[in-house]
């Protein structure tokens, strides 16, 4: 990266369902869900179309840091990460929560930037978001957005994550 160049952080978080939303919904969704990824006898088109408009409702709940802590927490985390980085910072989620990771990544790029790095605190290899999902958005978006470097920060080196997690260990407890 050269000192002109502007960098935008999309920090990929997972995402919780917010604890107002309303139970049936939430159920019925997780069904939907399961039935779909699992080829379920019976997923036809009006399945998906019910799934894509519960997970689409469920997205765009409105959150609060009483509702969903999570989704607070991770905007405190953008927060301290903007101002350690000195970049902005735009928070996309896998699930659960707008902006998809996606779309995060499209917000970088129509910011402005000429770099886009994308980073998880998701810590160890073995999980879909981490492995899959989140390399699949960043290609999608480097397809999208040819004229910008999109970068994957991950995964992370264990000897540095087992470092970060020994230092925390000795701190005085909260």
């Amino acid at each position: 990266m050269t000192p002109t160049t502007k960098r935008i952080i999309v920090l990929a978080m997972h995402g919780s369902p917010p604890s107002d939303f309303p139970a049936a919904d939430r159920a019925e969704l997780f069904r939907l869900k399961a039935q779909i990824s699992h080829a379920v006898a019976g997923s036809t088109e009006e399945v998906q179309a019910r799934y894509v408009a519960l997970e689409t409702k469920m997205r765009a709940w409105p959150r609060t840091a009483e509702n969903d802590p999570f989704y607070a927490a991770s905007h405190a985390l953008a927060a301290a990460l903007r101002q350690w980085s000195g970049c902005s910072v735009v928070v996309g989620f896998n699930e659960f929560c707008a902006p998809t990771v996606d779309e995060a990544l499209d917000a970088a790029q129509s910011a402005g930037a000429e770099e886009v790095i994308a980073v998880t605190p998701m810590m160890t290899p073995g999980g879909a978001h981490a492995e899959h999902e989140i390399p699949a958005a960043v290609a999608a978006a480097r397809a999208r957005h040819p004229g910008i470097v999109i970068r994957y920060a991950w995964p992370f080196d264990v000897a540095e994550v087992a470092r970060f997690l020994s230092a925390q260990i000795d701190r005085p407890a909260s």
